[in-house]
């Protein structure tokens, strides 16, 4: 392996007012710490992509929106991602679910992990998300953050942190330790399969 792995923090709301900055930046700073790794945040308001309507499926030919052909490369250039993600009627947001339409290989053979928030810190949210992640043959794994009301209404509306609910850092911890080890045996096979 010739570098450290590079994993995305993606944010996947794009509406005003969010929420996920909050766990974005406190998810990023806790990996920005390790040394065995490199991550980025990559907010989905940076590309603004048409509903996915194109003619013939990314299996056959590549996508030809502008945008969500950078949305693609920059997915492709990672070796794992870690999904913000909040949970809107039971499920990922729209914004999210149109974005991984269109992606086809630049996820594949790669880690996933997630951190939530929400109802039930987003558990069925992140349900959903792995059964669309399994189409694109990422492989999700099972550490995640689970952000739930009490400790949301606490930061929105009581003036708390993310660093006044420990268990959440308690959670994140063996969620990125889990994933770097994933990215890093992931990253070594492709390469390995390419030689």
């Amino acid at each position: 392996m010739t570098s450290r792995p590079h994993i995305a923090i993606v944010v996947s709301t794009t509406r005003q007012g969010r929420f996920g900055d909050t766990p974005t930046a406190w998810i990023a700073d806790i990996a920005s710490r390790r040394g065995d790794a490199t991550f980025e945040v990559v907010d989905l308001r940076d590309y603004p992509m048409p509903f996915f309507e194109q003619k013939i499926p990314l299996i056959y030919a590549p996508v030809e929106n502008d945008v969500a052909r950078q949305w693609a490369a920059k997915m492709a250039s990672f070796d794992g991602y870690i999904f913000v993600t909040a949970e809107y009627n039971h499920s990922i947001t729209g914004v999210l679910k149109n974005a991984l339409d269109h992606l086809y290989e630049e996820p594949q053979r790669k880690p996933a992990t997630f951190v939530g928030y929400g109802g039930t810190g987003a558990a069925r949210a992140i349900e959903h998300l792995r059964n669309i992640l399994a189409e694109l043959h990422v492989a999700t794994l099972k550490h995640a953050v689970h952000i739930g009301m009490v400790e949301m209404i606490g930061m929105l509306r009581e003036g708390k942190q993310m660093t006044d609910y420990p268990h959440l850092e308690q959670s994140a911890v063996p969620m990125l330790d889990d994933l770097v080890w994933w990215t890093v045996a992931l990253k070594q096979a492709r390469e390995a399969a390419t030689r």
